[in-house]
């Protein structure tokens, strides 16, 4: 199992000085934590889609350096090269490297598979993207029907976005 505390700690080093990007990476784990047990995920699984969560974005600086933009497509480009000697330091199995490092190559890419696991990372990055980009509600409706697949994804996006505001 990877020792996503370590992980973490080398995510942060990399991407030291960079608040909104260690914020953005925290969320989006959150929420991967949480929609994978709701949805009942194994702990191989889960504990693979806590480290994709953490690193998906890896390549953001990279992606900037190299192509002065921080497009999806040039994160999954750039990512898992950034990735992989994290993940060698935290001791992954070459299995768990893998998908890993397939997960950060396509988290921009929507129609890349159904599994459950990459399904989660999609809907995870999505609703916090949301709220760091104000997406307004019509595009968390096309979202919810384009896609989210997961009950938990689907029951956050709802209640997050496309629920009546509180009123006190």
């Amino acid at each position: 199992m990877i020792d996503i505390a370590k992980l973490t700690e080398l995510a942060i080093a990399y991407d030291a000085g960079d608040p909104r990007r260690v914020q953005h990476l925290m969320k989006v784990y959150a929420f991967c934590r949480l929609i994978g047990q709701s949805e009942g995920l194994d702990a191989q699984t889960q504990n693979t889609l806590e480290a994709a969560a953490i690193l998906h974005d890896i390549g953001i600086h990279e992606a900037e350096r190299k192509h002065a933009s921080s497009a999806g497509k040039w994160q999954e480009v750039e990512g898992p090269a950034v990735a992989a000697p994290l993940l060698e330091q935290v001791g992954a199995d070459p299995a768990a490297c893998e998908r890993i490092l397939w997960l950060i190559a396509h988290h921009h890419t929507y129609t890349a598979s159904e599994d459950k696991d990459f399904r989660i990372l999609l809907e995870s990055d999505f609703l916090v993207n949301a709220y760091e980009d104000t997406l307004p509600p019509e595009a968390c409706r096309t979202a919810d029907e384009r896609v989210f697949r997961t009950r938990t994804g689907r029951l956050y996006l709802q209640n997050l976005y496309l629920a009546p505001p509180y009123q006190p």
